[in-house]
């Protein structure tokens, strides 16, 4: 299957002063004020700044050109220069080539974080070829059989150690990295000038965890991913020098911010083990989800100059924490967004913790569900638009047609849609107040889990909360750490928050629970929800 992005609402040029001139037009912006058309275009629109560099190819290039003899990746014992990921990329790309992977094609990688994971990413995109991140031993194998199939890939990249634990088909081949990477019969050139890639073409295809059926592929650019890493803040500061920590799954799009922005950059790529906070006390900079982070002794890590946070929303103590000694980022963006495309620095004495402003070259709308464009202040749907939008769904044009809609506001453009609920402030951040799927009713009305979760980590005992509907009458929530006092925490929601948003049961555990991905296990949860109301005979509404 050849994966070069060509439809012409996929190539999305930077804002421009002409889409402003359109926006202002009789139509779009008729439902608001004039005041607010104004605070719509000035909030929504990310500033116009160009990538370093227009795909991440060249930015990787040029970081292994420029700078041979640092390091490029840290992995224990086990580190590689530039000069070596060069070499070692260059190897494996020639017999990826030999076996006839072109421009365009697709390459899965089945295998876990290694040093040659990142030689494995590094060699499809010098083929202009499109990376497909599994993790063997956490995605089940039908998991990793649909994914070389809807891909279409030809070559399997794994190790040879679990060469066992992948599924290949009959017209499949599997190349195990650790047996090329070093081998001095298998050397070559860089790829020439036919592989390399143009912005448009895809760099890779992020699948969704599938917890809600079967898994779909999100078809990432080179422009999409520049527009990300390759521009601030996007970028977190990563330079030659510093050191990036890698401790999340593969397969999830935040680890690409990880190690794309480290090595696009220029920065060493430090790969976690067994212990994320032995990592965490030696890098620079740290990208994880609030639930991994908050399981972290910040104390432990005041070396870090950035910390950036998404995947889920963000408890204030935890912002707070840490943004008292690092440039705190809480960002917010789903994968169909390119990782985020919203970010803001966090300081302990803002009134609120918001998810910031557009990246730059996005766009971030508040809409009703008719599309039309709410008052400032009031909370709606965030649609983000710009050149965070990726390619759509592989082989899906049904949920790719649900959730991908041209740009009102931006004719010739598309927008996504995040089930994300958003309201500007009066400053021109946004403030987060969960997914749409969290808007539930009980007893009739209407509640906002991530409203109710927020007033308990409001308690001065509660460090991490998270709140479910339990059933039509009653909610449920989970508070750390073991210590938070239940009666406290729920005393904090009947301060704030209706008698009909008090949690039926408050239970404190010592850490959350986490999903592969390091997002709070919210399925499990509301089984140990069941058992512990079971057990305890908890009174319900």
């Amino acid at each position: 299957m050849h994966l070069i992005a060509t439809d012409p609402q996929t190539n999305y040029p930077p804002l421009s002063q002409t889409d402003l001139a359109r926006t202002k037009k009789p139509g779009a912006l008729d439902a608001l004020s004039p005041e607010d058309q104004e605070l719509f275009i000035s909030f929504g629109w990310g500033p116009q700044v160009p990538p370093r560099h227009a795909t991440i190819a060249d930015a990787l290039r040029q970081s292994l050109r420029d700078q041979p003899g640092a390091t490029a990746v840290e992995c224990a014992d086990h580190n590689l220069s530039y000069r070596a990921l060069d070499e070692a990329s260059n190897r494996l790309a020639n017999v990826m080539r030999v076996h006839g992977v072109k421009r365009g094609d697709a390459v899965c990688l089945f295998l876990h974080r290694s040093v040659e994971m990142v030689v494995g990413i590094v060699a499809a995109i010098k083929l202009g070829a499109a990376y497909i991140p599994q993790h063997v031993g956490v995605a089940p194998t039908e998991t990793l059989r649909h994914v070389a199939n809807v891909t279409g890939a030809k070559i399997i990249l794994g190790l040879r150690e679990m060469a066992d634990q992948i599924p290949v088909g009959l017209d499949q081949t599997l190349i195990t990295i650790d047996t090329t990477m070093f081998d001095p019969m298998l050397d070559a050139p860089a790829p020439g000038p036919a592989y390399q890639a143009n912005p448009d073409d895809l760099a890779m295809i992020l699948f969704t965890s599938g917890t809600t059926g079967v898994p779909n592929g999100v078809q990432v650019s080179h422009r999409n991913l520049a527009n990300i890493l390759l521009t601030a803040p996007g970028d977190l500061g990563m330079r030659p020098g510093l050191r990036v920590g890698q401790i999340l799954s593969i397969s999830f799009d935040m680890a690409a911010w990880e190690i794309l922005g480290a090595l696009s950059n220029g920065a060493t790529l430090v790969i976690r083990g067994k212990s994320i906070q032995e990592t965490a006390e030696k890098v620079d900079v740290l990208i994880a989800t609030p639930s991994i982070l908050n399981a972290l002794d910040q104390t432990r890590c005041t070396q870090v100059k950035a910390v950036a946070v998404a995947g889920e929303p963000c408890p204030r103590p935890l912002a707070d924490r840490w943004s008292t000694f690092c440039t705190f980022y809480n960002s917010c963006g789903p994968t169909e967004t390119t990782i985020i495309n919203t970010a803001e620095p966090h300081h302990p004495d803002k009134p609120f913790l918001s998810i910031g402003c557009p990246t730059p070259n996005n766009t971030v709308y508040v809409l009703d569900e008719n599309l039309r464009p709410l008052p400032i202040g009031e909370k709606g749907e965030m649609w983000a638009g710009g050149d965070c939008v990726t390619a759509g769904y592989l082989a899906n044009p049904k949920l790719t047609a649900e959730r991908y809609r041209p740009d009102p506001f931006r004719p010739g453009h598309m927008m996504f849609r995040t089930r994300d609920l958003g309201r500007w402030t009066k400053t021109g951040e946004l403030e987060h107040f969960g997914r749409v799927d969290d808007l539930v009713k009980v007893r009739g009305f209407r509640v906002e889990l991530d409203g109710v979760t927020s007033a308990l980590e409001a308690s001065p005992c509660c460090q991490q909360a998270v709140t479910l509907q339990y059933d039509s009458r009653n909610l449920v929530s989970f508070i750390s750490p073991l210590s938070a006092c239940p009666k406290q925490a729920a005393q904090s929601v009947s301060d704030r928050l209706p008698y009909y948003c008090s949690p039926a049961v408050v239970v404190p555990m010592d850490m959350l629970p986490r999903t592969p991905r390091g997002k709070l296990d919210k399925r499990l949860l509301l089984d140990l929800a069941r058992t512990h109301i079971a057990n305890t005979g908890a009174e319900l509404n």
